[in-house]
This record gives C-alpha cells, sequence and structure tokens, in this order.
C-alpha cells in the first residue's frame, strides 16, 4: 500500500528543499528523489490523520526485543559478507525486518551513515536498541575491517542471551502461576465462604476457636475495607520498584536473590554465564579490557556482580592481572577464576570465556531441569497447606458442634 513520505532535500545549488512523494517505501522516494538531481537528507513516513489515533500499549508498541537484534545481526552479517555495500544492506533490512520500530531505526541509521556518520555513531543515537556492549563491539568491527565477524559473533552472544532468559523464565513461570491461582482461590473463599459460615456459627452462639476467629476477621476486614487492602497492595508495589530502581536498594535485592534458598543457584550460575559469554566476545573483538570491563559491570544483570567487576577494573588499572582480583570475590567461583588466570597465561583469555559461559549455560539448563522437578511437589503441597487449612479452621468448630448449640 503507497505511504505518503515527507522528505527534506539538498539540490544542485546547495538549497534545502522539503515536500512530499507517495511511494511503497523510503528506497523508492530516495531513488526517485536522486533521479530528480536532488541530495536526499532525510525522508519520514506520514500516516493519514484517521490513524492518528492507533492505539498504542506503553512500553509495548516501540520494543524492539533481543531476538529481532539477534535476527537482524545475522542477516546484516550475511549480507556484508556476500560484498553488499552498507547503504544497500541496510536498505534492504528497513525494508524486510517484520518489528516496525527496528524497521524505522535501521531508515534512520542508514541516513546518518550516508550523511557520512560511522555505522557505530549511527546506532549509538538508538540506545533503546543497540546496546553499550552492541556499539562497543560493532566500533571495535569497524576499526578492525572484520565488521561481518563481529556482526556474527554478536548474533551468537545475543541468542545465547536469549536462551538463557528463556530457561530462567520457564523455571519461574509455573511457580508465579500457581501462586497466582492459589491467591485467587484463597481470595474467594474469604470473600463469599467464610461470611456463609460466620452467619452459621453465629446462630449456633459460643466460642468458637483461635483460627476460626481469625479466619472470620480476615474476611471481615477484606470485606469492609477491601480499598485500603487494595490500596496497601499497590502502595507496597510501587514502593518496592521505586527501592530497587535505586543504587542502594537494586544492590540489596540483587544480593537477595543470590542467596534464596531455591532460586539463588540459578541466579548465581546466569550471572556467571552472561559475564564470561559477554566479556569473551568483547575481547574477541579487540575492545580493550579496561573498556570490556566497564561495559560488562553495566550489562552484567546482577548489581553485586557488577560492583565486584569495577573493582577488579580498578586493580586492573593498576596492573594487576584479571585473575588475582577476581579471586577476592566469592560471586566468582573458584574454578572461573582459575580458568582465566590460565586464559590469560596462555594468552587465549577470549577462548577460556567462551568455554566458561558454555559450561554454566549447560549448568543453568540442568539446574532448571532440576527445579522442575523439585518445585511441582513443593507447590503441591504449599497449596494443599493453604487451602486445606482455611478448610480446616472452617469446619474446626464442628468437631465441637454439641457444645456450641444451646
Amino acid at each position: 500500500m503507497p505511504t505518503n513520505f515527507a522528505y527534506k532535500v539538498r539540490d544542485k545549488q546547495g538549497k534545502v528543499l522539503e515536500g512530499t512523494l507517495e511511494a511503497e517505501n523510503v528506497s523508492l522516494v530516495a531513488d526517485k528523489l536522486r533521479q530528480m538531481g536532488y541530495v536526499p537528507m532525510s525522508i519520514d513516513a506520514q500516516r493519514d490523520s484517521k490513524f492518528q489515533a492507533e492505539i498504542k500499549i506503553p512500553g509495548l508498541s516501540n520494543r524492539v526485543k533481543l531476538k529481532d537484534v539477534a535476527v537482524f545481526s545475522r542477516q546484516f552479517a550475511t549480507m556484508i559478507n556476500a560484498g553488499l555495500s552498507l547503504l544497500r544492506s541496510l536498505t534492504i533490512l528497513a525494508d524486510q525486518t517484520e518489528n516496525k520500530e527496528l524497521a524505522r531505526v535501521c531508515g534512520v541509521v542508514r541516513s546518518d551513515v550516508e550523511k557520512g556518520s560511522s555505522l557505530s555513531a549511527a546506532m549509538a543515537k538508538h540506545p533503546k536498541v543497540f546496546s553499550r556492549l552492541y556499539i562497543s563491539m560493532i566500533r571495535a568491527g569497524e576499526v578492525s575491517g572484520a565488521l561481518d565477524d563481529t556482526l556474527m559473533r554478536l548474533a551468537d552472544t545475543i541468542e545465547a542471551q536469549v536462551e538463557l532468559q528463556r530457561r530462567v523464565k520457564s523455571a519461574m513461570t509455573y511457580p508465579m502461576v500457581v501462586g497466582v491461582l492459589v491467591l485467587l482461590i484463597l481470595t474467594a473463599m474469604i470473600l463469599f465462604i467464610v461470611p456463609m459460615f460466620e452467619t452459621m456459627y453465629a446462630s449456633l452462639g459460643g466460642e468458637l476457636p483461635l483460627p476460626t476467629r481469625m479466619l472470620i476477621n480476615v474476611s471481615n476486614v477484606v470485606r469492609k475495607m477491601w480499598f485500603l487492602v487494595v490500596g496497601v497492595e499497590i502502595g507496597a508495589i510501587i514502593g518496592f520498584k521505586k527501592w530497587i530502581n535505586t543504587e542502594k536498594g537494586r544492590g540489596a535485592w540483587d544480593a537477595i536473590k543470590l542467596k534464596m534458598p531455591v532460586f539463588g543457584g540459578l541466579v548465581h550460575k546466569t550471572a556467571v554465564a552472561r559475564f564470561s559469554r559477554t566479556l569473551g566476545s568483547l575481547i574477541q573483538s579487540g575492545v580493550p579490557i579496561l573498556e570490556s570491563l566497564e561495559i560488562v559491570a553495566d550489562t552484567s544483570g546482577n548489581e553485586v556482580m557488577g560492583k565486584a567487576v569495577r573493582e577488579c577494573q580498578t586493580a586492573v588499572k593498576q596492573g594487576e592481572s584479571l585473575g588475582v582480583p577476581l579471586g577476592r570475590y566469592d560471586v566468582f567461583p573458584a574454578m572461573v577464576v582459575q580458568m582465566i588466570v590460565v586464559g590469560e597465561e596462555t594468552g587465549a583469555l577470549d577462548d577460556m570465556l567462551a568455554r566458561i559461559a558454555d559450561f554454566y549455560d549447560a549448568e543453568v539448563a540442568a539446574t532448571v531441569e532440576a527445579l522442575t522437578s523439585l518445585i511441582e511437589p513443593l507447590l503441591i503441597v504449599f497449596m494443599g497447606c493453604s487451602v486445606g487449612g482455611m478448610v480446616i479452621a472452617l469446619y474446626m468448630p464442628m468437631f465441637n458442634i454439641i457444645k456450641l448449640i444451646q
């Protein structure tokens, strides 16, 4: 379907002109403008006014997933390796990328490159799409002249991160679903079942057991002051989110996650795998070690590990090897430290970090499988205790029904 494009061009005399053209895509508009003797400066799609009120979901409408960036990187690498020019590759990607926001960003990056900007500088203008890790590796690829290899390495790194996140989410999904289900059941019982028993016991008279009285009081509070209960819950959620967004709160929460009895090991292994793969990819791409450590600290996903990496960076600046300061922190397992030391001694640090990342990826997969087997019976017990405890509290007076009747 043809779309209206607003363009800004420069003519042969250097004068800037503006106007609109109707075409299928941006590349056709650019080709037509060049045939007219103009040099395109910017081309932007215009929407009809009847579509201006399109519904957008905050945080999702312009979201670019890691998986989309990985596919983009692999396609980009294939085109560059096949001999296509940078501009032509970006044009093709802008036309065929399914994610609309990523396609728009590709078009803007292409326009900036056409104006003389480097690819890394053009991508750096879009931090929500291309991370600092991505930009640094692209910059290193431009300097070394191996952009296609760097893009392929980026695709591999991002795909490994996506797979790691998928495994962690799969371990967390089942407990969350069961937890929500238990909460809904308990809420329904408190709102509808408990009041029925309260009316029946009131007609019998006598003193009710303590668990029954507590349950009835909770039901009365929830039914009569539900707005206060909801307000407290919402306030607690908002307060918690604000707390973990602070530096102190984020560090404390990440430390708690590492020490969780069931999921702490999974969180730790995931952080180590991410640290190793990211640092290995940066070093292999030619990014200097100090800059690599700074990037890894910011992208580690765990503030405890990030703080340790920053302190290790300071030690490396002072002349120490990487393995020595890493060994001072419990967040880095002894095996990881020793393998990094060997990697430094043999000059194959990037390869050793890749081996560590592969090992911990496998460990995460095994841990997720073990947790799935362990969590299922634990959740069944939790559900039974929660719902069963409430049922027992409701029926306890029945065991003493003769004494209650007057």
